[in-house]
């Protein structure tokens, strides 16, 4: 694993580090000190760990021949005091604490760790949102390392930066919202048969709908048109889908025809945002 390691004037070595859970879908990070704490899919008896090993596929094929309910469990504090050992700074970005205890299991892991470690700097930050959006915090933090900012300045910045960033999302399908009894197995049917996407973004950090489009064209239109009157114009993006490659290729294609000088780039979801996005779902973190 390779490392931030910066000399203080005495010589002593200064390991800063990046760790984030599973809700990024980041697994590494190149030329940085970072750590992948993975969440647990629970489905049908069995454990699916959003780390390396998971199979999207497979996960996506068991949720999908599962008819009951399926859950999520958060890094463990334990996890979390593993992954500080070494650093002197330390950056942790959750998923939204609205929808997983991963946020409040690693402030507790944080506060004990420094008990033991009073001289180690930990920030912990609640991304009230997932996927894409924490991407662009976790590269942001990775910028504000390499340039030799300091632990109250990295942090200042980060949480200044993380106001600039948003997430919209739109679902394809809703069996696992109808299965976990978020809306009605009829409604979902019905939205399935019209093609109809829900649209939504975070609320206070809750992933909350905002409208509907029906088919594909009208999707990435309302998405647009949502990520501009937040103040989208030519910043970075990140589009993440759960094996809608054509369908983040259109959007990807459609936002540089509106904004040529946009950076818009292309992940496949991992796991954790596989199961709430669910097969053909996008994602789309932006810079406003």
């Amino acid at each position: 694993m390779m490392k931030n390691i910066i000399l203080k004037k005495d010589l002593k070595i200064m390991i800063k580090k990046i760790i984030s859970d599973s809700g990024a879908n980041v697994l590494h990070l190149d030329d940085a000190s970072f750590e992948n704490i993975p969440l647990t899919i629970h489905v049908d008896g069995t454990d699916y760990q959003d780390d390396a090993s998971l199979s999207v596929n497979e996960l996506i094929e068991a949720l999908h021949q599962n008819d009951e309910k399926t859950s999520t469990a958060c890094p463990s504090i334990a996890q979390w005091q593993k992954a500080f050992e070494g650093a002197d700074e330390i950056y942790v970005i959750t998923i939204t604490s609205v929808l997983s205890g991963s946020y409040n299991s690693a402030v507790q892991a944080a506060s004990l760790y420094r008990e033991d470690h009073p001289e180690t700097k930990i920030h912990v930050i609640d991304s009230l949102s997932a996927g894409p959006e924490m991407e662009l915090i976790i590269d942001k933090l990775k910028e504000l390392i390499a340039a030799g900012l300091n632990f109250d300045e990295i942090c200042a910045k980060i949480n200044a930066y993380k106001e600039k960033t948003h997430l919209n999302f739109a679902l394809e399908s809703l069996d696992n919202l109808a299965k976990n009894g978020r809306i009605s197995p009829a409604v979902a049917k019905v939205a399935k048969m019209l093609k109809i996407r829900i649209i939504g973004r975070p609320d206070d950090g809750k992933l909350t709908p905002i409208g509907k489009a029906r088919g594909a064209k009208k999707t990435i239109s309302y998405l647009i048109k949502d990520m501009e009157e937040h103040g989208f114009s030519n910043g970075r993006v990140i589009i993440a889908h759960i094996l809608n490659e054509e369908g983040a290729n259109n959007l990807k294609q459609t936002i540089l025809d509106k904004h040529p000088e946009a950076s818009v780039e292309i992940r496949n979801a991992r796991g954790l945002c596989t199961y709430y996005a669910q097969k053909g779902g996008l994602m789309v973190g932006y810079e406003a």
